[in-house]
């Protein structure tokens, strides 16, 4: 009994698929990394806001007025309203001022005479703001110093009792 295999055409074995699945993989891996960079530059560019005084927007390099900003100055006096919803100030900073618009009310020590920063775009003459930050001291002063010292005493008096 012969068991070695025919050859004809009509029974021959089929040469085997070559599956091609590592272009998928690298297609694949293109399609991740092009994703990772559009999303890393975008982020990287909207991170870098110029830091400027309101005196250098439109006159230093990366002060343009047709890119996202920091401006820095101080809330001018009696320029500072709030309607519907949205609060309007003038900043000021070696004698220019610029005016600025944020929607929403910017809470916390937010005043005028104290100096901010605010996050955004020139649009025309107004900067619109999304983002205002406000610059305190470094020290503290207590505006009842004497209260630490009545806290105390108070403590001293209800546990000697």
């Amino acid at each position: 009994m012969d068991l070695t295999p025919r050859t004809s055409p009509d029974n021959a074995p089929l040469a085997p698929r070559k599956h091609n699945h590592k272009w998928k993989y690298v297609a694949m891996l293109v399609v991740v990394v092009s994703a990772g960079g559009f999303i890393v530059s975008q982020f990287l560019t909207s991170a870098i806001d110029f830091y400027c005084n309101v005196d250098e927007i439109g006159k230093r390099e990366g002060c343009e007025p047709n890119r996202r900003l920091r401006v820095q100055g101080t809330v001018e006096q009696d320029s500072l309203k709030s309607d519907s919803g949205s609060t309007t100030f003038v900043l000021i900073f070696n004698n220019q001022t610029v005016d600025v618009r944020y929607n929403g009310d910017p809470g916390g020590i937010f005043q005028e005479c104290i100096p901010v920063v605010a996050h955004g775009q020139l649009v025309g003459d107004t900067f619109e703001a999304n983002r205002i930050e406000v610059k305190h001291s470094n020290t503290y002063s207590e505006a009842n110093p004497d209260r630490l010292t009545q806290s105390k005493a108070e403590q001293c008096s209800l546990l000697a009792g």
